[in-house]
């Protein structure tokens, strides 16, 4: 079972020693006994790191809170209470260097600030955050706060946070604002390496995808020496699709495990979901790569079924932790750049670490029920496994 922190109205009146407490023991427990695709026995391409996550790449740091409050009908602003916050470091807590970045909206039914610096300066200032849709303002003015306080990593006196979001009103009172400040800076203060929790944690705490429950995931890949041997590493936060379009390995998996009854008559289902992909690596990608490199999660995302709808904000940003300092130079900036004869290894990395991150959130995410009523399944691990076997995968 997925530790949760709970109770997100005394998480407001906790200080914030107790809750990275909490938090802290959260994630250190998170991982054991829950199973990942490549243990159901899905193959994917690719070899993937030590720990088959974002943090593969080395400085890459993450934190989660995770709320998780009350049963029953909605009541706008007592819960139930199903969300949190997500926050990426790419060089970790030590360090405000900024990450030279590139971002890619490939359907924009969707947020996430700060992408238009990104954009024209080239560079990602700070931490990446993802949360739901309706908590985007609070986290980002949380995360000008927390620099604030940590003064040594401001890079200068003003900020542009980015901030990504997926709705997850259909189990979480988005209505009621439950994120505060202090649960931003509980995922900040307990950013870490190492392995990562999947699944019904952090932002990702509430999503639903291809209408099973889903949310976060991450993998990597490892390219080989040949080709640099350097790391790409994802984190998805995932909550798009219909049933009949998942894949996994291929296989029709949606087709095979349908929405049980009823279903709205003559497949009028619409979708409404979004998923942010953020991608990290150590390779040396100048921002016009990095871009190039976002773009490619478009792929990953596809082999899983998805056709990006209208309603879906499918939003992806890539940074490289290479080229350190190059941000801090007044004058003229000495930076590697891969050659773009070397870059496809990279893109296929990107395309396979993506795929793998979306079906972990598949398989990590547990049951949970909706306040009016509906339940919303997990995939079932054992009838995956059957479906896999019957299409020879």
């Amino acid at each position: 079972m997925q530790p949760q922190a709970r109770s997100a109205r005394p998480f407001k009146r906790m200080s914030t020693a107790a809750l990275l407490a909490l938090l802290m023991s959260t994630l250190a427990s998170a991982q054991t006994a829950k199973p990942r695709a490549r243990d159901l026995g899905v193959p994917f391409e690719g070899t993937p790191g030590a720990l088959n996550a974002i943090t593969d790449v080395a400085g890459v740091e993450v934190g989660f809170t995770t709320l998780i409050e009350g049963e029953g009908p909605l009541q706008i602003g007592k819960g139930p209470v199903r969300t949190g916050v997500t926050a990426i470091l790419p060089r970790g807590k030590a360090s405000g260097d900024p990450v030279m970045a590139g971002w890619f909206s490939l359907n924009g039914n969707g947020e996430m600030t700060g992408t238009t610096w990104i954009k024209e300066g080239g560079f990602l200032e700070g931490p990446i955050f993802i949360t739901n849709t309706h908590s985007v303002g609070t986290v980002r003015d949380a995360a000008l706060q927390w620099t604030l306080k940590h003064s040594g990593l401001k890079t200068q006196p003003w900020g542009l946070p980015v901030v990504a979001e997926t709705w997850d009103g259909v189990l979480n009172d988005i209505n009621g604002f439950p994120v505060t400040h202090e649960h931003v800076f509980a995922a900040l203060d307990g950013a870490r390496g190492g392995a990562i929790a999947e699944g019904n944690v952090g932002g990702g705490t509430g999503m639903i995808c291809y209408q099973f429950k889903c949310g976060t995931g991450t993998a990597s890949r490892r390219i080989d020496a040949q080709s640099g041997g350097y790391t790409v590493g994802v984190l998805v936060q995932a909550n798009h699709g219909l049933r009949p379009q998942l894949r996994v390995a291929g296989a029709p998996v949606g087709m095979e495990i349908p929405l049980p009854p009823p279903r709205p008559a003559g497949g009028n289902e619409r979708e409404l979901g979004s998923i942010i992909i953020v991608i990290a690596t150590d390779a040396p990608l100048l921002p016009h790569q990095l871009e190039r490199i976002a773009r490619r999660a478009s792929l990953g995302l596809a082999r899983t079924g998805s056709t990006s709808g209208n309603g879906s904000g499918d939003i992806f940003v890539a940074f490289s932790t290479a080229n350190p300092n190059a941000a801090s130079t007044h004058d003229v900036a000495s930076v590697q750049m891969l050659s773009n004869d070397r870059i496809s290894a990279l893109f296929s990395a990107t395309v396979q670490a993506t795929e793998e991150a979306i079906i972990n959130a598949l398989v990590a995410a547990e049951t949970m029920k909706a306040p009016d009523g509906r339940v919303i399944e997990a995939l079932p691990h054992e009838k995956l496994k059957a479906v896999l076997k019957k299409y020879g995968r």
